[in-house]
């Protein structure tokens, strides 16, 4: 299964509290495009309503693939800087209806949002293809 393509995607609060309401846990969500610009490099864009990051990493290729990359944009006249480490789930061979999908974490690079989104900030993610 090829990484490159547009996925939905999806990021969560890393809370253990399984009491903690499913709501409460959202920290971003929206539609992730990968292309593989050279062999082993990843380009693309992320990004929902009122914020898109262009994307720049490497893909490294194994069992599973891993891809690692950077956004980075200016939303609402700020720097936005995120890292993201991410790998291809393998698909199920008994699986019925499966999606291809795509599962890491995401650290917050640099504050914004006027510090209250402070840097070194981890959620994990996951994305599924559309």
């Amino acid at each position: 299964m090829s990484f490159v393509g547009t996925w939905s995607y999806r990021s969560l609060i890393n809370n253990p509290d399984l009491s903690a309401d499913f709501s409460t846990l959202e920290f971003g969500q929206g539609t992730l495009v990968l292309t593989e610009v050279a062999a082993g490099r990843i380009g693309g864009t992320i990004g929902g309503p009122g914020w898109s990051l262009e994307l720049a990493g490497a893909v490294r290729m194994g069992d599973p693939v891993e891809l690692k990359f950077i956004g980075k944009g200016e939303v609402a006249g700020e720097p936005w800087v995120y890292s993201y480490r991410g790998y291809v789930v393998p698909n199920w061979p008994n699986g019925v209806d499966q999606r291809d999908a795509i599962v890491g974490s995401i650290v917050r690079d640099i504050a914004h949002s006027h510090g209250t989104a402070t840097a070194g900030y981890v959620a994990s993610w996951y994305a599924v293809r559309q």
